[in-house]
């Protein structure tokens, strides 16, 4: 897997810095490899094994269509259309980018359709008109059930009715725990660092896929704020099979509840953020989330090192201001002690100083508007006030 990444930087850098801001996980389904967005972080799932059964050039193309499921979002923009057909569709629109995947994979032709257009488009023509969309269950009768898609296959349909997704789309389903404006926030910062860092060098297929991310995000930045906290809510979420259903004396799912939501907020004090309309703002709102659930904030003023620490519950968010320059690592030291810890760090910043290198904690960097990138993880947004 390393060497393919080295690889692709060599060959088109921008692809292999993009894949360096994905969260890196073990597979261990029939699948090379799956992306996916889980709670607002972007997730490659590698089969080692698997993957490390192609060839050097087919992994590369192996990566770059995962990349292009992120880019075009298509986990997140599923929503409730039948799994099978947009899984089919969704590789139907990239797939003939690629040069180097599998001689298997599905291809419009073998549809017969065009080459060129949306996952939607190609959704359109191939699921039913009756399509109930993703339900699941089991009626009554000898007949065997289908995969649960209505796709129509055209001419190919002999040659290429065994064509199969390459990669593991059942991940998909853990995208539904990010909101998709949130997901696009998401992308769009990986695509900003990766541009980057490959100095502008971007295949020509994705340009403008790639330069609408870099414009100004249009969506409201409290839109994006509200989003992540809620992302950040569902996080605090478990499922466990530990307690003993009281009636029935035997082991069923239940849920372990965190009371109260604990988010950790970091404030750079440096000069760069003392903008007295910019800390009201996001005060103001951080204020309103408070107030609108159960939650717990711990507001660290900071510089290179933690000036001052708050807590509020919904009350007044006060302000600080201190100046000096900037080290964005103590926050994240103090987060890793706080008991217990938090569901999420909130960092208002203008980026500008060192960061860790990795972080577990989800994080959302809330920028100035001429704040720089701080790390290649977390969520980004900038404060239009």
């Amino acid at each position: 897997m390393e060497n393919a990444v080295v690889r692709l930087l060599k060959r088109r850098p921008f692809y292999g810095q993009f894949l360096l801001g994905c969260r890196r996980e073990e597979g261990r389904g029939e699948h090379p490899l799956g992306v996916t967005i889980r709670d607002g972080a972007p997730i490659l799932s590698i089969n080692a094994d698997r993957f490390g059964g192609f060839e050097p050039h087919m992994q590369e193309g192996l990566l770059e269509h995962g990349i292009k499921h992120l880019l075009h979002l298509h986990m997140s923009r599923r929503r409730e259309r039948n799994r099978h057909d947009w899984d089919i569709a969704c590789d139907l629109a990239i797939n003939p980018s690629v040069a180097d995947l599998p001689p298997d994979v599905p291809v419009p032709a073998a549809y017969g359709l065009e080459d060129g257009l949306a996952a939607e488009e190609y959704y359109a023509l191939l699921s039913s008109p009756f399509d109930t969309g993703n339900l699941d269950g089991n009626g009554t009768g000898d007949a065997a059930r289908d995969a649960g898609g209505h796709a129509s296959l055209g001419e190919g349909e002999q040659r290429n009715s065994s064509a199969g997704a390459i990669d593991d789309h059942s991940l998909w389903d853990e995208a539904d725990s990010t909101p998709l404006r949130l997901a696009e926030e998401v992308v769009r910062g990986m695509v900003r660092e990766a541009w980057h860092k490959s100095d502008g060098q971007v295949p020509g297929d994705v340009r403008e896929l790639v330069e609408g991310f870099l414009t100004p995000s249009s969506i409201p930045w409290r839109q994006v704020l509200r989003q992540f906290v809620a992302t950040a809510g569902r996080i605090g979420r478990r499922t466990t099979w530990m307690r003993e259903h009281r009636r029935f004396g035997q082991s069923t799912p239940g849920i372990r509840k965190r009371h109260r939501l604990n988010l950790l907020v970091g404030v750079d004090v440096s000069d760069s953020t003392n903008v007295a309309e910019l800390r009201e703002a996001f005060g103001r709102e951080l204020v309103r989330i408070a107030r609108g659930r159960e939650t717990q904030i711990t507001v660290l003023y900071a510089n290179s090192r933690i000036q001052r620490i708050d807590s509020f519950k919904g009350g007044v968010a006060e302000s600080y201001h201190g100046g000096g320059f900037t080290d964005l690592r103590p926050v994240f030291d103090y987060a890793r002690s706080m008991q217990p810890r938090p569901a999420a760090v909130i960092y208002l910043t203008d980026g500008i100083g060192p960061a860790p290198e990795a972080m577990e904690f989800p994080t959302l960097w809330v920028l100035t508007q001429e704040g720089e990138s701080p790390a290649p993880w977390g969520v980004e947004l900038r404060l239009d006030v």
